[in-house]
């Protein structure tokens, strides 16, 4: 994020809540939207029950930022959670930029997305359509309708996980931890990140979160229903 002192600031934020559990990242953050916006009272979470805390407590914040990477979330769980107790404005940044993924989290609830180590007058468009009550993606990217990925493949992969891998992906889905998921299913903490790793394998996704968008998608809940427990 370069540094251009004659940055012209726009108006509309001046309270900010930075969530990324990254210091050095949040820095930077922190001065480039102090530079582009005049956000004069910046507050910074490094994971989502520490913001959520903050937010009980009365931190005032007119501007959430959120990364979608926290230790204590997976997937969207953090969004949707932080748009339960605040009705301010959600811009994401995060490293995670694939189409799919920018589109879920514009239909979970935020209001832009910027992709991490964007140059600063991204982030001066951003703040500037969010402040005007718009929705920002940045050039290069489209919004997709829901369901506007094939979910007959998504299915025809879920098929493919055993039953005691579609109950590690419903709880991953819950924003279950693996020690939280070992406990509830009584197995290693090891077995389950195998397991995991042969789901992620089986979906074709690079990560955790992306499973999730996936099993979303799919409306996983629902064919879990018809699916008998884990031996």
């Amino acid at each position: 994020m370069p540094t251009q002192p004659d940055t012209p600031k726009t108006p509309g934020f001046h309270a900010a809540l930075l969530v990324d559990d990254h210091p050095l990242f949040c820095d930077a953050l922190s001065m480039t939207l102090q530079a582009v916006a005049a956000i004069s009272s910046m507050h910074t979470a490094p994971a989502l029950q520490a913001a959520l805390d903050m937010i009980a407590d009365g931190v005032r914040a007119d501007l959430v930022v959120l990364d979608l990477n926290l230790p204590d979330v997976n997937g969207l769980d953090g969004l949707l959670r932080l748009r339960k107790v605040t009705d301010c404005p959600i811009l994401v940044v995060s490293s995670m930029a694939d189409n799919r993924i920018v589109s879920s989290v514009i239909h979970a609830g935020a209001s832009g997305f910027i992709p991490k180590h964007s140059q600063r007058d991204v982030f001066q468009k951003a703040v500037e359509a969010i402040s005007q009550g718009k929705v920002f993606l940045p050039d290069g990217y489209v919004l997709l309708e829901d369901g506007a990925e094939n979910t007959d493949d998504v299915l025809q992969r879920l098929s493919l996980l055993t039953n005691q891998q579609a109950r590690i992906l419903q709880l991953i889905c819950e924003g279950k931890l693996n020690k939280q998921i070992a406990y509830e299913l009584s197995i290693a903490e090891t077995t389950v990140k195998a397991h995991i790793t042969a789901i992620m394998r089986k979906l074709g996704v690079q990560s955790r979160t992306q499973a999730v968008l996936a099993a979303k998608q799919a409306s996983f809940a629902n064919v879990l229903q018809d699916t008998p427990p884990p031996a």
